[in-house]
């Protein structure tokens, strides 16, 4: 009989411990996932409502506006001389973005015209070099001129360096000293005077004078 009741008490105590192992000492709180008192309502749209969202939604339209600022300056102008192109060559030899001549370009320091033309770092940095140059030789007409009117067109300095990027810095000068009479057009029939208007106003106080410039 003991060894019975020994018998069974060993099955109870292995029974036991066999289930205790399927318990969890951890006890998990859902309480923050019970909603008490509070409506849930979704609005599922129909199908009307699908075909009105469904359909495209035309992008918005943006533009960079750049003013009257130093790149705005260099913009307007590039795209007045080739559309902002910079791998154009005109049918008279002028190339890229700003339209350079090839004897330009060697006095500031560019020798090869195929790598300027696939190179628009290299054409802003020339663009950059002739501005500073100009504007050292025109530096005394920039201060007398600035201001006043020639023709009519109110004199700025970002319009002379325009005027010296058409037509050349010597022929600027001609223009303005002899108050707009000596004048000069290029090969599409554009004049100082037009440059002078189209492109005043801008700031190009960003350029600094310099006689030797020339692209790094």
């Amino acid at each position: 009989m003991k060894k019975n009741i020994a018998g069974l008490l060993t099955v109870l105590i292995v029974t036991a411990l066999f289930f205790s192992g399927f318990t969890t000492k951890n006890n998990v709180d859902l309480s923050h996932y019970i909603l008490d008192d509070e409506v849930m309502d979704y609005n599922v749209p129909n199908k009307e409502e699908m075909i009105t969202y469904t359909k495209p939604v035309p992008a918005p339209n943006y533009s960079l506006f750049l003013g009257k600022s130093y790149v705005g300056f260099k913009e307007a102008l590039g795209f007045k001389e080739s559309r902002g192109n910079y791998t154009t060559i005109n049918q008279f030899g002028y190339l890229g973005k700003y339209q350079f001549a090839s004897a330009t370009l060697r006095m500031i320091g560019v020798y090869n015209p195929d790598s300027f033309i696939n190179d628009s770092r290299l054409q802003e940095e020339a663009f950059t070099a002739y501005t500073a140059r100009n504007k050292w030789i025109l530096r005394r007409d920039i201060k007398r001129f600035s201001g006043k009117y020639v023709n009519g067109v109110k004199v700025t300095e970002s319009g002379i360096l325009a005027a010296a990027h058409l037509a050349g810095a010597g022929n600027v000068k001609k223009y303005l000293r002899s108050g707009g009479t000596i004048g000069f057009s290029d090969a599409f029939g554009t004049s100082i005077g037009y440059y002078l208007k189209k492109f005043s106003g801008y700031d190009t106080s960003f350029i600094l004078p310099n006689r030797k410039a020339k692209v790094l």
